[in-house]
């Protein structure tokens, strides 16, 4: 049975196995980096198969009037089974009504986020990172 955490802690060691198996195009060999990503990060949310963490939700925050919900990912072993759905409703209770959330897709996912509720959006922009 899988359950959901806001409390529970994960290692960036833990996250990097989560990317990893995940498919997510994320810098899952860079701990230090991952490292940083948890401790920066308002709002982390996770999926449990008893001690094993296999899905993250981390997203930026204001509390008030935005989220970017910046991962979303799910071992692949547990994909198909409504965990990320899960994810982001949890992250939806917890930043309220009055907030719009916000993310950029991977290309394969493109199809996934208007079936559990996004709108796509032709009005956004984007500086990318160097690296």
């Amino acid at each position: 049975m899988i359950t959901y955490s806001k409390d529970s802690k994960i290692s960036a060691n833990q996250l990097s196995d989560i990317f990893k198996s995940s498919g997510i195009k994320r810098p899952y060999n860079d701990i230090a980096r991952l490292q940083k990503m948890l401790d920066q990060a308002d709002l982390l949310i996770t999926a449990w198969d008893q001690d094993k963490p296999v899905g993250v939700a981390r997203a930026l925050t204001d509390f008030s009037y935005c989220c970017y919900l910046s991962d979303l990912a799910v071992n692949d072993q547990y994909q198909k089974h409504g965990i990320g759905k899960q994810l982001i409703s949890l992250v939806q209770e917890e930043i309220g009504q009055e907030v719009a959330l916000l993310l950029l897709s991977a290309p394969n996912a493109m199809d996934y986020y208007p079936k559990i509720g996004f709108q796509t959006v032709k009005n956004g922009f984007i500086i990318p990172r160097e690296k």
